[in-house]
């Protein structure tokens, strides 16, 4: 148990014997720290609950308080301020040295299903690309540290228009292949295109179609033979998928998000039959098409049915979404299904939701989520672009960021570059409240100084310069020497809820926040005094001790966010 909850059940078993009940109690940093550095806020509402005065209340806790509180104080209205023993901390803390789970509140453990990535098969990932996986990737080990077990699926977007442009184009230069001959029989032929060649392809069928009707026309039957199940067509597009797949896995390897299962909307398919098995009665035609009623009693804004069958018979991204939950049912059963996609999304989540619950695709206590973000920006708080107005390459943004840092790094040492192009793009990305937008600044985001992520590795960096140069190794803090020290062990304390706060809001920028605090609070540290060289032995032990405890805390976060350290910068 962490050192916080463990004093949070002593003080609740002090309320028990006065005879008061609060369901929640919270110790907290102290807002006034010359008063004591933590504080309790609970003798207002237990006032309020039990019609007593809160400075009574306030004083029959503090009177039960034992040794370990000291510098107790009452402020009015009712705030009990306090500190701890030097040396209760001091144990805990050098227990927490050797066992790094001592300072982890971890729950009881679920399975969980992370779909997060939505790449566009034949398509370059682009900016709009970048938040789904880093915020995926980091819930994902987030919620693995804490307990629980995962599965996750990057959800490919492998079907839809794309492939109709695609299949046209290669149709309009390459008209032999056997694809295209209905009377073809055998094997099919390899197709040895690039991933750039694919990207070649799809800009020059997405121009020709959008100024020539007819062309359009023949993407929209193409596509519509793919969902029919036309195999030449499949057979080509799947040769095409998986040709994207080599850049697209690329970039994803680049941010450090990995994925368990690499499964799209093909993959969906063959689970649409038997999924619309399911929702055969509670469909029903409106306009030609298959559609469920997903509006319930007590909706204050418009809920409009889900289509789960165009009008043509054709499946639609909601059938296959329908389908997926279906398959991921039969063979995973998680508790809980976590969708990361843009905030544009939320209320077409909310409908697949209710037709899954409402058809009965997953039990009623299975929980449905979905978590929007905000979008990236440029300086002009407009989404971001390139210089000449165009969608923004999320390679090209990696480049960029990596120009911008190259003059900065010691000995252009290119392992450390790429490892802080990554860092600081991701630290950026995850600084910002999970739904908020953001304005993403490649100049001020690659700074050395201030919240950013190569900061965070420059202090990483002094922390393993500073152990590996100390001839101490046996880590024990022997006292707390001063209060720049003190303000650092008090600041680990909150570890515990800083990560439990980002698992409940599925939010990061908690931990970044912690980051950056822990890493200022440590170089303020560093700045004043001389560590490796300070005369009075129990004091330089316990300054390594301490440094080692902040690195094994910063080495976790990082690892947690997907980001690399680097030994030099």
């Amino acid at each position: 148990m962490t050192f916080i909850k463990e004093q949070e059940e002593y003080v609740n078993n002090i309320l028990k014997d006065l005879g008061y009940f609060l369901e929640d109690l919270n110790i907290l940093p102290s807002s006034k720290r010359e008063l004591g550095s933590f504080q309790l806020n609970i003798a207002m509402s237990l006032a309020k609950k039990y019609h007593k005065n809160p400075m009574e209340i306030a004083k029959e806790i503090t009177d039960k308080l034992g040794d370990n509180y000291i510098n107790v104080n009452i402020a009015s209205p009712g705030f009990i301020n306090f500190s701890f023993k030097e040396q209760f901390l001091l144990d805990y803390l050098n227990k927490s040295l050797k066992d790094f789970s001592l300072l982890v509140e971890k729950h009881e453990e679920k399975t969980i299903f992370l779909d997060y990535g939505g790449a566009n098969a034949a398509k370059a990932l682009h900016v709009g690309h970048m938040r789904s996986p880093n915020i995926g990737e980091a819930m994902r080990r987030l919620a693995n540290f804490l307990g629980d077990k995962t599965i996750s699926d990057v959800h490919l977007g492998d079907l839809g228009r794309q492939a109709g442009m695609l299949i046209s184009e290669i149709k309009l230069r390459e008209p032999d292949l056997p694809f295209f001959n209905p009377d073809y029989k055998g094997d099919y032929p390899k197709i040895e295109y690039t991933p750039e060649y694919l990207g070649e392809l799809y800009v020059a069928a997405n121009q020709k179609a959008i100024n020539d009707e007819k062309r359009m026309q023949e993407v929209r039957e193409i596509t519509a033979d793919i969902d029919k199940g036309n195999e030449r067509y499949i057979a080509l597009w799947k040769q095409l998928v998986n040709i994207s797949l080599v850049s697209i896995k690329e970039v994803y390897d680049k941010l450090n998000c990995h994925f368990d299962l690499w499964e799209g909307e093909l993959d969906s398919f063959k689970d649409v039959p038997k999924m619309l098995e399911v929702l055969k009665p509670y469909l029903y035609e409106s306009n030609g098409a298959l559609v469920i009623d997903v509006k319930e009693n007590n909706d204050t804004k418009e809920m409009p049915p889900l289509i789960v069958i165009k009008q043509d018979g054709a499946t639609i991204y909601a059938t296959r979404d329908l389908a997926t939950i279906y398959s991921r049912e039969k063979r995973f059963k998680p508790d809980e299904y976590w969708y990361f996609t843009d905030n544009r999304q939320s209320l077409y989540f909310e409908q697949v939701f209710r037709a899954s619950y409402k058809s009965g695709l997953v039990p009623k206590d299975t929980k449905l989520l979905h978590f929007g973000f905000g979008t990236i920006n440029g300086k002009d708080g407009k989404p971001y672009k390139t210089r000449d107005g165009g969608v923004m390459e999320l390679g090209s943004l990696i480049d960029l960021i990596g120009e911008e840092l190259a003059p900065k790094i010691k000995d252009n040492n290119e392992d450390v570059k790429e490892k802080l192009t990554i860092a600081t793009l991701k630290y950026a990305d995850l600084m910002s409240f999970r739904n908020t937008d953001y304005i993403f600044d490649p100049e001020k985001f690659a700074s050395f100084d201030g919240k950013t992520g190569p900061y965070i590795l420059y202090t990483v960096v002094r922390l393993k310069s500073l152990l590996k140069k100390s001839d101490i190794k046996n880590y024990e803090l022997k006292e707390i020497p001063n209060s720049e020290v003190l303000d650092v062990l008090l600041k680990i304390l909150e570890l515990p809820t800083v990560l439990n706060r980002s698992y409940n809001d599925k939010s990061l920028n908690y931990i970044t926040d912690f980051l950056f605090d822990l890493a200022s609070l440590f170089n303020k540290f560093y700045n004043n005094y001389h560590i490796l060289t300070e005369e009075n032995e129990n004091t330089k032990i316990s300054y390594i001790a301490m440094t080692k405890l902040v690195y094994n805390v910063m080495h976790t976060l990082l690892n947690i966010l997907a980001i690399d350290e680097v030994d030099m910068m």
